[in-house]
Formats: C-alpha cells, sequence, structure tokens
C-alpha cells in the first residue's frame, strides 16, 4: 500500500478511507463555532477523515475550517474524507440529491468522499429537523430504503459524491439493499454505536462476509446528549478492565477503546471538543493490544445501547428490534 494511504481501508468501490476519523456532532448547547475550531485542531493533528452530518447544523463551520486547512498549506482537499449524512426528512428519492447539493453549498465544496443514509426510518419531510406533532411526538414516515438507495446511486453517478453507504442498519436491511433488484453500487459502509458494551460482533461478522465496512460511532461512549441519552447510565470509560489495561500500556482508557475498534478492523470516529483529547485520540497507531486484552475487552460486550431511538420503535423499518 502506499504511503498515501497507510492507516487507510479499501473500500468495495475502490476509495480509500482512513481507519480513523473525527466526529463533529455536538449538543445544542455547544456553540457551532467550536465544531469548526475542534476541525482545525483535528486536521493539524492528523486526522483526514472527518465524520459530519446535514443533522449536526454544523457544516458551515466544519466546511469553512477545512477549506481553510487548504488554504494553507495544511492539507489538499483530496487528502482529506469527507461524510455527510441524508437526514430522516429527506429519504423521500425526490428530496436525496436537494439534500446533497445543500450540504455541499454550506460546505463550500464541489464533492463529499461519502453520503450515508443517517437513518433507515424517515420522517415527515419538510424544513423542521425533527417534526413533532401537538403532543411532541416526532411524526414518522414511511419511504421503501431501496428507493433511497437508488437516488443515492444517482448523487455517486453525478460526481457528487464518491462513496455511498449507510447508518444503523441492522443485517436484514442490509440485505434488503445487497438484494435489490438492478443494485449498481454496495453500500460501502455501515456506520453505527459500536464499544465495548455494544461490540457489534455479529454484525461485524456479517459486514465482512459483504466487503461493507463497519464504522463505529459512540466509540467512546462518553457523549450524553440528554435528548437521545439517559443521563445516569453507566461511563465505558471508568471500566476498571480498560483502566487496567490503560495502565499497563501506559495509554488512556479511550486510547485503548479506539485501538480495540481498529485491531477488530472496525473504521472508528473519534469525537472530542477539547484539544488535548483530541491530539490523544490521534496517538493510537503506536501501540497494540495483545490477544489477552482483546479478549478482556470483548468479554465486557453486554448489548448495551446509548441511543435507541425510541421514539420509533414501531416504525417498520426501526432497525435495533433485530438481534444485530
Amino acid at each position: 500500500m502506499d504511503i498515501k494511504h497507510i492507516h487507510s481501508v479499501r473500500l468495495n468501490d475502490g476509495h480509500f478511507m482512513p481507519v480513523l476519523g473525527f466526529g463533529t456532532y455536538a449538543p445544542e448547547e455547544i456553540p457551532k463555532s467550536k465544531a469548526g475550531e475542534a476541525t482545525k485542531v483535528a486536521i493539524d493533528v492528523g486526522f483526514r477523515h472527518i465524520d459530519a452530518a446535514y443533522f449536526y447544523q454544523n457544516e458551515e463551520e466544519v466546511g469553512k475550517a477545512i477549506r481553510e486547512k487548504i488554504a494553507d498549506g495544511t492539507v489538499k482537499r483530496e487528502d482529506i474524507f469527507y461524510t455527510t449524512k441524508l437526514w430522516a426528512t429527506f429519504l423521500r428519492p425526490e428530496f436525496v440529491q436537494p439534500a446533497l447539493e445543500r450540504s455541499l453549498k454550506k460546505l463550500q465544496l464541489d464533492y463529499v468522499d461519502l453520503f450515508i443514509i443517517h437513518l433507515p426510518l424517515s420522517m415527515k419531510p419538510g424544513e423542521e429537523l425533527l417534526p413533532m406533532d401537538a403532543n411532541g411526538k416526532i411524526i414518522v414516515d414511511t419511504v421503501d430504503i431501496r428507493d433511497t438507495w437508488d437516488a443515492l446511486e444517482k448523487c455517486k453517478d453525478a460526481g457528487l459524491t464518491k462513496s455511498i453507504g449507510v447508518s444503523n442498519f441492522n443485517h436484514k436491511q442490509l440485505d434488503m439493499i445487497l438484494n435489490k433488484p438492478g443494485l449498481k453500487y454496495k453500500p460501502v459502509c455501515n456506520q453505527v454505536e459500536c464499544h465495548p458494551y455494544l461490540n457489534q460482533s455479529k454484525l461485524l461478522e456479517f459486514c465482512k462476509s459483504k466487503d461493507i465496512v463497519l464504522v463505529a460511532y459512540s466509540a467512546l461512549a462518553s457523549h450524553r446528549d440528554p435528548k437521545w441519552i439517559d443521563k445516569d447510565i453507566p461511563y465505558v470509560l471508568e471500566e476498571p478492565i480498560l483502566k487496567d489495561i490503560a495502565k499497563k500500556h501506559n495509554r488512556t482508557p479511550g486510547q485503548v477503546a479506539l485501538c480495540y475498534q481498529l485491531q477488530r478492523g472496525v473504521v472508528v470516529l473519534a469525537k472530542s471538543f477539547n484539544e488535548k483529547r483530541i491530539k490523544e485520540n490521534f496517538q493510537v497507531f503506536d501501540f497494540q493490544l495483545t490477544p489477552e486484552d482483546m479478549k478482556a475487552i470483548d468479554s465486557l460486550n453486554r448489548n448495551f445501547r446509548y441511543a435507541t431511538l425510541e421514539f420509533a420503535a414501531h416504525h417498520p423499518y426501526y432497525p435495533f428490534s433485530e438481534e444485530y
């Protein structure tokens, strides 16, 4: 593999994805400018894979940070792997390309490297990110994800994105796309919640068998947005086993949690807006966990999900009623 693709994985469409990505999501109370500042720090530190989404509502800031780092000579556009996501209110086929074009306009970029379906279930179309009824319940919609996928394929053909993939899909939903008549491109990845409490071993095995990369979000499981997650649930990084392994390698529990995923063949996203931690999170290529360490971390799995998408539990495409 040439030096440019060191620490990258080859996708099933021939493009390369850096195995360590920087996540840009932040709860509402954090100023949007912070995402831009953190992205610049991440690029300076060495991150080349930037994971973002329309839903995060900070693509202007993130795009500006990337463009500034290109302008000052730190990187070229082709060094950056930028992911955006199709939000759940835009799953009807006619809204797919306009949604991507809207992200590109915010970013002021000509193309993205990866465009993925954020959730398999759709919400009522419109400008509201989270359309609610009078009782504060999210209004869902039903769209066949195979029709949405057709529209993503057209975005790839139009050169607006290099690769296309999915997020929060279970294995049956992946199969729906893989077995779709007239399929032109397979999803290159499935981005899902994945950490030592939810190690996704069965889904990982399934994805590997189909040449689909598993990308882990919430890999540090340190994120606590009360809108989505109960504040009283345990912190993975406080886990004594992780702390012991970290101590043995003279590392942080966060670095161990990231290294664990990389060694399993998972592409992992690390999200922090703290400069010291952004630097730490990138320092995961110069140590290795032993088979015993890996086994010990595997034993922490309890199929415990932080982001349950409870609001859509009765939706026909609710992804988490399947075992994997």
